[in-house]
């Protein structure tokens, strides 16, 4: 995957906030369709999920960014290694000139 593309990923927990206050929609904000259909269906959990989840939000938000910071942070490492191999690679062919 492309870093620039995974960075788009991120989710914000100010919009987190808006789509749960507005249309209770933060489970599709994050992607978990099946979390947000069974959201919708039990009406927040007859109120007490919605008000557990005004305090959880921002867990959520952190653990879906981390997942997405720990693959960029893999990529760069890979982009590391290929540009120390390439360097290498590089040198080992100019002294052999």
């Amino acid at each position: 995957m492309n870093k620039h593309y995974l960075l788009s990923k991120m989710k914000s927990t100010g919009t987190a906030y808006l789509c749960w206050f507005f249309f209770g929609c933060h489970y599709a904000y994050l992607g978990k369709w099946g979390y947000q259909l069974l959201y919708w269906f039990t009406l927040g959990g007859l109120g007490f999920w919605c008000f557990i989840d005004l305090f959880h939000i921002p867990s959520k938000i952190n653990s879906h960014n981390m997942l997405i910071s720990s693959q960029i942070a893999d990529i760069e490492k890979n982009e590391r290694e290929e540009m120390h191999t390439r360097n290498m690679a590089m040198i080992a062919a100019s002294k052999s000139k």
